[in-house]
């Protein structure tokens, strides 16, 4: 169909088959902070945010991508560092010449492996972070830093090696954020807002970038971050996307704040986030949450280091780093780094869910990823190359959670016509059951993996399952059952009693 650019019209899109089936995708976040590649080691920023507050949390951010206004921020370990290692009167844009000459040798055909060797059917590359710094020759200049990107047209390179490998591109664009545009630095709450250029020039440049990359690059998914300007048209650049890119996804990160500009609504705004700072202790644990108010329309939403409980009905994709950072941070730790394990079981969790897993790692300037943010990738691709088929293409069944009577947690997924149970942890015996569930007419029970056959039988409507006496070591060992439709949780079954 034709989108008019209308809300109405854009909002009748839905979500294609491919990125309901994709399940993972890899976010690549590289810029001119990656030449730095440093943030402070003080752990997920969620949990940083809760016990601390938005304005410690601005000044000790875990990002590594947020570098240019962290380190402007007076006091900062950011700032610390970049005074230490580079000098106090070192510019951020010092940083140019030794991106450009890493990237303009990076293997890409490589960095498109790594993403293809974990099992993601999708890629997402940061075009221009909030810094401004482009990494395509955009043909529109930065109104303050004139030709401001990089020597190699990194998105149509690196968007023709993920192509060429089976994989669908995305691109990131910060439409909320370019601080050298109007000399944002974002210190407590209320910058957050304040920061995000209102002028009706600054729409234009945005719309004009979007819509070069839209045209050039086709991007399967356009996403966007923290917001979009207010003076911005927004159906129209949708449905310029949707018209021009067969089956292309939006993300949620569209939302347009009215708050007019002047002295006074300035001073109301800062003296509201500093009250918020004070009060913080306050603050209900609920409303301490990094979130992206959602625009008019979206096909999935982005909460960053979410976990949930409950199968959500709308698409979403759980996005987060390997680390605590999406940028590179040569500052982190291993302990910082998910393990292989904890990555595998908050792919299955968030998929259980209705959600994508959009995970994050960070290229140095020459495109090359740290062996400790590999490890955790290649190992969900070996997962992958055995468990596969129970999650790609999958969808959420009756519930998403349960557990076995021993404990062990457990998480459904309805694969075609069966019903796949994947345990999250090692079970402690070899008969094993599941709680909660009503078992009828199932005719094969098989554990993914495995060469022989298992044994299990049905006892008044209880499924036993025997394990081998030997399990192979795996983060989530999955059984599939036969018919799904000879399954049901127990608690349905009563209430259609």
């Amino acid at each position: 169909m034709t989108y008019e650019p209308t809300w109405e019209s854009v909002s009748e899109h839905e979500v294609p088959q491919w990125y309901d089936d994709a399940k993972l995708g890899v976010f690549l976040h590289w810029g001119l902070y990656s030449v730095p590649g440093w943030a402070p080691q003080v752990g997920n920023i969620q949990e940083l945010l809760k016990a601390k507050g938005p304005a410690y949390m601005l000044s000790h951010n875990p990002y590594a991508e947020w570098y240019l206004n962290t380190m402007q921020i007076e006091g900062s370990p950011t700032q610390l560092h970049h005074s230490e290692t580079y000098g106090a009167d070192f510019e951020y844009d010092n940083f140019v010449g030794q991106f450009n000459e890493g990237a303009n040798s990076a293997d890409l055909d490589g960095l498109a492996s790594l993403c293809k060797d974990a099992g993601a059917g999708y890629v997402v590359l940061t075009t221009k972070h909030h810094e401004g710094f482009c990494l395509w020759p955009a043909s529109i200049e930065h109104p303050v830093k004139g030709r401001y990107h990089a020597e190699r047209d990194l998105v149509g390179d690196f968007s023709e090696a993920v192509r060429s490998q089976g994989m669908r591109m995305g691109l990131y664009y910060s439409g909320g954020y370019d601080w050298p545009y109007n000399g944002a630095l974002i210190r407590a709450a209320a910058d957050t807002a304040l920061a995000v250029p209102g002028s009706q020039a600054y729409a234009d440049y945005a719309a004009a970038h979007v819509a070069e990359l839209i045209d050039k690059y086709q991007p399967s998914v356009l996403w966007n971050d923290i917001c979009w300007p207010p003076a911005g048209d927004v159906p129209a650049l949708f449905a310029h996307y949707y018209n021009t890119v067969d089956e292309g996804v939006i993300n949620d990160r569209w939302i347009q704040s009215k708050m007019p500009r002047n002295i006074a609504t300035e001073a109301i705004a800062k003296g509201v986030g500093g009250l918020i700072q004070r009060l913080w202790r306050f603050v209900p644990e609920s409303a301490k949450n990094l979130t992206f108010p959602n625009a008019n329309h979206f096909d999935f939403s982005t909460p960053e280091y979410a976990v949930f409980h409950e199968i959500k009905e709308k698409k979403w994709e759980a996005t987060r780093g390997v680390g605590h950072s999406f940028g590179a941070n040569r500052n982190e730790r291993p302990q910082d780094i998910v393990t292989v394990t904890e990555l595998v079981r908050t792919f299955v969790d968030v998929v259980s869910k209705n959600g994508n897993l959009l995970i994050g790692i960070g290229p140095g300037p020459d495109g090359s990823i740290p062996l400790q943010q590999q490890v955790p990738l290649r190992g969900l691709g070996e997962w992958m190359s055995v468990n596969s088929s129970a999650v790609l293409g999958s969808r959420p069944w009756e519930v998403a959670e349960g557990e076995t009577t021993q404990g062990t947690p457990v998480r459904f997924l309805r694969s075609g016509d069966d019903l796949c149970v994947a345990l999250l942890e090692t079970p402690s015996a070899r008969t094993l059951e599941i709680r909660d569930l009503a078992v009828s007419e199932v005719t094969e029970v098989e554990m993914l993996g495995l060469d022989e056959p298992i044994e299990w039988s049905v006892d008044d409507g209880r499924l036993l399952v025997e394990l081998p006496e030997r399990l192979q070591l795996s983060p989530a060992h999955v059984l599939r059952i036969s018919p799904s439709r000879g399954v049901r949780p127990l608690g349905e079954v009563a209430g259609n009693q």
